[in-house]
């Protein structure tokens, strides 16, 4: 809840207007894991909030910690399963990097956009999370205190639950929130007609696209929301916004070996973001189980992002982190950890 609507609450139980704001002190700056734990509160209020609301942090059922200190949890959600007996998952991943501390979050159980190259989307698509599903992956986080930045690049495209990713947003960078700079936070999308535009027009968070490929029948091949909103679309539409100051547009092209690595690849991603400002992340493709993509080679990789970089494209390799414990791009699924939770 906001501060506003958390006012609301104080006030439909008679208590007094002030009470919403401590409320939310108590959330967002004291991170209080419970009602009771709001000790500045009289007793009877406490019980009378207890009677209807819960604070609504859930700590992480599993984990999982990388030689290179990259920490993948496992958080169990509220979204309703299809089947009542089966309880439901995401991932989420914590990534140091010297002074940064960057926490991946979820925005869907599994994925409908089915992209080739990602293991979320061969789990298939289980349900929303709720925007408190959403935001306790950093309330109930071990790391917390360390964080720096946050991506929506976990599981889920965030546009296919936009409703609930905005107002996410809109309690990390309140003031009565946690106050974030929205300089923090980037969200990322396929491109999801209708959905791009509205995020853009009322979030200031910063943006991603996955690209894959600048070509339309290879990107449809690789992602099937090619068909919806050609790459050409988005980035026309992003061409209408300005990312020369606050906010910052980018794109995530992971690369395949011999694919969509080429200098012809190169000069049509060139010819495609002229205008445009902003950069590219090249990211090395890590094998998923019934995929023969191939994977990328250090020095094509290179080559491209030379090629880029020459032409006017800001580009860089982004490192791979936590790969061994399959926290990398693409790599989120909680199918089969779900079960086995299930058989524990």
């Amino acid at each position: 809840m906001t501060a506003a609507e958390l006012r609301e609450v104080a006030l439909s139980m008679g208590m007094p207007a002030f009470t919403g704001g401590q409320i939310a002190k108590w959330l967002y700056e004291r991170h209080a894991t419970t009602i009771d734990e709001m000790t500045n509160l009289s007793k009877s209020n406490r019980e009378r909030l207890k009677e209807g609301y819960t604070v609504g942090a859930m700590a992480h059922a599993d984990s999982q910690r990388s030689i290179d200190g990259t920490v993948k949890y496992l958080f169990p959600v509220r979204t309703s399963s299809p089947s009542p007996s089966k309880p439901l998952f995401v991932e989420t991943v914590f990534i140091p990097d010297g002074e940064r501390g960057t926490v991946c979050v979820s925005s869907q159980v599994g994925c409908k956009m089915n992209c080739l190259f990602c293991q979320t989307g061969k789990q298939g698509f289980e349900g929303q999370l709720t925007v408190a599903d959403i935001l306790n992956q950093i309330y109930s986080l071990p790391e917390r205190d360390l964080l720096t930045n946050v991506v929506f690049m976990g599981q889920g495209e965030p546009m296919d639950n936009l409703d609930a990713v905005l107002r996410a947003t809109e309690v990390l960078t309140s003031d009565n929130g946690f106050a974030w700079s929205p300089k923090r936070i980037t969200v990322s999308s396929v491109g999801i007609k209708g959905k791009l535009k509205r995020f853009l027009d009322e979030s200031c968070c910063h943006v991603a696209i996955s690209m894959h490929s600048p070509l339309h029948g290879q990107r449809r091949e690789l992602m099937p929301a090619e068909g919806q909103m050609p790459i050409a679309d988005v980035v026309a539409l992003l061409k209408q916004y300005d990312f020369t100051h606050q906010r910052r547009c980018s794109f995530e092209y992971i690369c395949f070996g011999g694919l969509n690595d080429s200098t012809d690849h190169g000069r049509a991603i060139v010819n495609l973001l002229r205008g445009l400002e902003c950069r590219v992340n090249l990211i090395r493709f890590h094998e998923i189980p019934g995929t023969e993509l191939p994977s990328a080679d250090e020095q094509r990789m290179e080559k491209l992002r030379d090629y880029l970089t020459a032409h006017g494209v800001f580009t860089t390799i982004r490192a791979s982190r936590g790969q061994d414990i399959l926290a990398a791009c693409g790599m989120l699924t909680t199918a089969k950890k779900t079960d086995q939770l299930i058989d524990n």
